[in-house]
């Protein structure tokens, strides 16, 4: 089975319809809301109550009011039924609005807690886990759990508590008229087992097939411009179609299956309608029976017959949530790779210096990224990283940063092992500007500042003016409260570098990482950036990792990776002299850039 199919399977397999184990813990989110739950509970009492005493009433208007011609007593049942009429209507608004408020504390609960694990988890975890799947667990997911605390378990709750009260009245009016009665639910129950069986994979498909039909979408909109550069349009509407026609097709099943099961039962309550008023009748009469006892019955089967059709669809909706909620937990129990350390050590500021030292590491097993990496930058030192795509170089920064963990030896600052020191300490300590910038819907103040109330609106100004963006958002409208679009849609690549930039730079980091991060701008912006860095950098430790030689000749030391090996060290001018990795990237460089300049 292919990993995309895998995540289907996983997506869309149902499991049973209860599950002790996952209810033990779904009842657990129930008892901050226990007060409510147990007014909820009166109330399907109260209801059932309601629901029989009304079935009496319709007995004593006819036996003991219209059988006698009195119309005062008549008058007066009138008038109490249209009492408990209000009291139902009453009950059962009480009932609703309580089972939802509690399923709606139940998932904000959940989706707070799912999010904050997210939060919380390695990139590790994400390298795994698509984004899509991720999203269902805080949307769908718990979507489901709460039309399982609202519509599904405690209704179910109310509608067994009423068929075993109209049973009990059923059975202390006419045992012999209530055994005809039941007689028919034997073919009620298979109707309804092969209502659920067939149904549960019309619904499992409808899932299934729009999970493509969403995929679909969100590839298309997210590579728009590619789709409309090669002309893909037809051909992706084309497989639209097909996608959208096979889950229309889904759902024409299962209406197919609605359509036959509820006539279905409405001929099975027929039929008992049919036994109650045959049998009824005969024993009336003989008189036996009475007419009111006789319409008593009639009410109390119709009454009795439709919370069973409602369990059939209360079924579906347990096993849906039994494997929501199981997906649901696996995510909330997955284990932290980047762990807090129980007692951390106290690193107050950088005085001294970065190490590496003896680090192995790797993504996937038996396939090495770095191996036996040591290396040192000391405090106030510019130290560059280069070297050919796949040598290592980010990864070195993403275990300074602990985004990963070391497979063996250690990276330390100030001589504390980075896996000893408090995460939130050690990423306050590194600034880290990436290549791939990412920028949140709000405005360009919120991108700088990320919502730190530390950082002012005039550090994000002294910020922006030094890497030469104040000017641009100065011009725009509102300035720094101008709006930005999702992921900086808005902007070029080049002002969402120097953003993240400015963003970096307003955290005031003692270690300044630069993460290949001139690399998407162009020439004009990439020397303004680095006349402002000259400045910027100027006591500041910083590492940066770069492609353009260009761009580090200043460099204090040069670190040079191949293969995830540290192969020379040095300043520029030696590593020319000594002729190896640097000086051949130097002269392909200098080759290709001659070579524009002459195409120029």
């Amino acid at each position: 089975m292919s990993d995309a199919a895998k995540r289907y399977h996983e997506e869309e397999t149902l499991g049973k319809a209860f599950d002790g184990r996952l209810m033990k813990r779904l009842l657990a989110y129930l008892r901050p809301s226990l007060h409510l739950v147990t007014v909820t509970v009166l109330l399907q009492f109260v209801l059932t109550w309601l629901e029989l005493y009304t079935v009496d009433l319709g007995r004593r208007a006819l036996d003991d009011c219209v059988a006698r011609g009195s119309l005062d007593a008549l008058n007066r049942v009138a008038l109490i039924y249209a009492l408990l009429l209000l009291l139902t209507f009453l009950a059962r608004y009480a009932f609703i609005y309580l089972t939802s408020l509690t399923g709606q504390r139940v998932i904000f609960t959940l989706r707070l807690q799912i999010f904050s694990r997210l939060q919380k988890l390695s990139p590790a975890f994400f390298d795994r886990n698509p984004v899509g799947r991720l999203m269902t667990r805080v949307t769908n997911d718990v979507q489901v759990l709460n039309e399982m605390f609202t519509s599904g378990l405690v209704v179910a709750v109310s509608d067994i508590t009423l068929i075993i009260g109209i049973m009990g009245y059923l059975l202390y009016r006419d045992w012999r008229l209530a055994l005809i009665t039941f007689s028919i639910l034997p073919l009620l129950f298979y109707i309804s087992f092969l209502f659920k069986k067939k149904v549960r994979e019309a619904y499992r498909m409808i899932r299934l097939r729009l999970a493509r039909i969403n995929a679909c979408v969100q590839e298309n909109l997210s590579g728009i411009r590619v789709v409309q550069l090669f002309r893909r349009e037809r051909r992706n509407r084309e497989r639209f179609e097909q996608l959208n026609e096979d889950h229309t097709e889904s759902n024409l099943r299962s209406v197919l299956y609605y359509s036959v099961f509820f006539p279905s039962i409405e001929v099975v309550n027929s039929l008992a309608v049919a036994l109650i008023v045959w049998y009824g009748g005969l024993e009336a009469v003989a008189g036996r029976f009475t007419i009111g006892e006789l319409f008593a019955f009639l009410l109390a089967a119709n009454k009795f017959f439709r919370p069973i059709r409602d369990l059939s669809e209360k079924y579906n909706i347990m096993q849906t949530a039994m494997a929501s909620s199981e997906r649901i937990f696996k995510l909330l129990d997955t284990r932290e790779a980047i762990v807090e350390p129980a007692d951390p050590e106290l690193l107050e500021g950088f005085r001294d210096a970065i190490r590496f030292e003896d680090v192995d590491f790797h993504y996937e097993e038996n396939q090495p990224v770095l191996k036996g990496v040591s290396l040192e930058v000391r405090r106030g030192q510019r130290v560059a990283v280069v070297g050919a795509t796949g040598a290592g170089k980010t990864t070195l920064i993403s275990l300074l940063a602990r985004f990963y963990d070391v497979q063996s030896g250690r990276i330390t600052i100030d001589g504390v092992d980075v896996r000893r020191m408090e995460l939130c300490r050690l990423r306050r300590l590194v600034g880290v500007v990436q290549q791939d910038v990412f920028l949140f819907a709000g405005d360009v103040g919120s991108n700088i500042s990320l919502w730190d109330e530390r950082i002012t609106e005039a550090a994000m100004v002294r910020a922006a003016k030094s890497v030469g963006i104040h000017d641009f958002v100065a011009g725009l409208p509102g300035a720094y409260a101008a709006e930005v679009a999702e992921r900086g849609a808005t902007l070029s690549t080049g002002q969402r570098q120097l953003l993240s930039f400015a963003r970096a730079l307003a955290y005031d980091p003692q270690i300044l990482v630069l993460d290949e991060a001139t690399s998407s701008v162009d020439t004009e912006t990439e020397l303004r950036i680095q006349r402002a860095l000259e400045v910027l950098l100027e006591g500041r430790t910083s590492i940066i990792i770069a492609h353009r030689i260009s761009t580090i000749q200043n460099a204090d030391n040069i670190i040079v990776m191949h293969r995830g090996r540290v192969r020379e060290t040095g300043d520029h001018a030696s590593l020319l002299a000594e002729k190896g990795i640097y000086y051949r990237l130097h002269q392909l460089q200098y080759r290709q850039s001659g070579l524009k300049s002459r195409r120029d």
